[in-house]
């Protein structure tokens, strides 16, 4: 199990918290909470050394939505599509609330 932190500089505060995913269903969890400050990313995941993969799976997704938010991600495995699937799905989640 590896613990992986990671910051960003956004901008689009959310106003509503978000949770996609199921624990234990085999891939994975996100939950997105407001935050005042910059946006943080705290992975708890079962493959370690993949690092390198988060960083460009976070920072493409980050490019491209820049909220603002404090985030949790539990991870059993899952791979970098289901990652962007799941991130972009609580995107949704937010969007639909408008």
């Amino acid at each position: 199990m590896e613990k992986l932190h990671f910051n960003f500089d956004t901008t689009d505060a959310i106003k509503k918290p978000v949770h996609v995913g199921v624990v234990a269903s085999g891939d994975l969890e996100v939950i997105f909470r407001p935050t005042d400050k910059k946006t943080e990313v705290n992975i708890v995941t079962g493959s370690d050394g993949f690092k390198e993969v988060w960083s460009n799976v976070l920072k493409r997704f980050f490019d491209r939505y820049p909220i603002q938010a404090n985030i949790e991600i539990n991870d059993f495995g899952s791979t970098p599509g289901v990652v962007n699937l799941r991130l972009t799905q609580a995107l949704e989640a937010l969007n639909d609330e408008k």
